[in-house]
């Protein structure tokens, strides 16, 4: 399968670079200050559907830090729907009840999720409150399922080889306890399925010296006049994230040693947690008004909950925020006007102020930059000629019920 890849410069479109739209200018006039990173990948297909990609890149390359925050729960999802693969238990999927057992000072136990019609935890579950709301709690569960060590380890194997997934998000940590993981077990009814003892990691991550920002607020709520340290926190690069993205809407595009071991059943639980709205899901219910239709669709829609979007466009994603830092990654589709294409954008949204103290220029400077982003690419995307249109059916599962 043919993938263009161009050299390691920036050759975004010219004319997007210079868009007139104001939240697109205001954070390209600055682009180092913000760490801005851009990958655009148009998909063009042939006339049996075989996918041809061709990338466009802004910023990629240049060494810029720029924290994952929540991105790091699609590779974790991921894997931990292939390790239920690997262990070829009878019984044990994605549906089974998985409880966990409290490690002392680090995370408590879990023996009910109450959010969950039947009151009991499962991957499945967790996976769906992961795309549907990024919920942090559910990441940590499958992260002590997969333990620090077998996570990166396989990531690695698949080539990821900058992505560091190093801890839980949410809970005020040391390295060492983020090293040691809580032990889990299944159980169908009264039948005992897998039982999984605590993990401690042996892993020596590489020296990092990753900085950003001038003055940062530490974990006692202080105001330090000094750069924010990422060296012991999660890496995942934009460039590895995007290629996650590519290799999951397109698997058959990949070879065997960088394939995940996802069944056909797995792609599409996937695809419709990824792309459903919280107001779709019956299992878990969210409040509507807090949890609205474009609450992590950053790119198109900007998170706002006063965007209309349109029954033809569903938007499979996963973003990120935390510490000045915004991400989003994302497959687009088109069912009306045949239009898809893969776009992730990051960049730093606090380029002056403390790191740590970015909700409002999350709101002013990075959602809108990422939903005038998504609208420049779309509208390229509408008015591009392509030699065969693609076929989207495989992508309307969101019309379906999350199981």
């Amino acid at each position: 399968m043919q993938t263009h890849h161009y050299p390691v410069t920036d050759n975004f479109p010219e004319a997007l670079l210079k868009s007139r739209k104001a939240a697109v200018a205001k954070v390209f006039r600055d682009a180092s200050a913000h760490r801005l990173q851009l990958i655009y990948t148009r998909i063009d297909r042939d006339a049996q559907q075989r996918p041809q990609f061709t990338d466009f890149r802004f910023g990629i390359g240049r060494g810029w830090y720029c924290y994952p925050a929540s991105t790091v729960k699609l590779p974790t999802a991921l894997l931990a729907l292939e390790k239920l693969n690997d262990l070829q238990i009878p019984g044990l999927d994605r549906h089974a009840a998985m409880f966990t057992r409290a490690l002392p000072g680090i995370n408590p136990g879990v023996l009910h999720d109450y959010s969950a019609a039947g009151k009991l935890p499962t991957i499945s579950h967790y996976i769906k409150k992961i795309f549907l709301v990024s919920d942090n709690d559910a990441y940590n569960r499958l992260y002590e399922f997969l333990g620090q060590e077998p996570l990166n380890r396989r990531l690695w194997e698949l080539g990821y080889t900058r992505t560091e997934i190093r801890h839980r998000v949410g809970l005020p940590l040391h390295m060492a306890a983020n090293m040691h993981t809580n032990s889990v077990y299944f159980r169908a009814g009264r039948q005992l399925l897998y039982d999984q003892p605590d993990q401690r990691s042996n892993l020596v991550f590489a020296s990092r010296q990753d900085l950003a920002g001038q003055q940062h607020i530490d974990h006692r709520g202080r105001l330090e006049n000094s750069p924010m340290d990422f060296s012991y926190r999660n890496r995942l690069p934009l460039n590895e994230l995007h290629q996650m993205m590519q290799r999951l809407f397109f698997p058959e595009t990949v070879t065997n040693p960088f394939r995940l071991r996802l069944t056909e059943d797995d792609y599409n639980f996937l695809y419709r947690c990824m792309s459903q709205y919280p107001g779709e899901s019956t299992d878990p219910v969210y409040n509507t008004g807090q949890y609205h239709p474009a609450y992590v669709k950053f790119l198109l829609f900007g998170g706002r909950k006063a965007a209309r979007i349109p029954d033809h466009i569903r938007i499979f994603n996963k973003p990120g925020w935390a510490y000045g830092f915004l991400t989003d990654t994302a497959y687009v589709a088109d069912y009306a006007n045949q239009v898809e294409f893969l776009l992730s954008a990051s960049l730093l949204v606090n380029k002056d102020g403390p790191l740590g103290e970015d909700q409002e220029a999350f709101e002013t400077t990075g959602k809108p930059f990422l939903k005038a982003l998504g609208e420049l690419i779309y509208e390229e995307e509408l008015q591009r000629k392509k030699r065969y249109q693609p076929n989207l059916d495989r992508f309307r599962v969101h019309q379906t019920q999350i199981l």
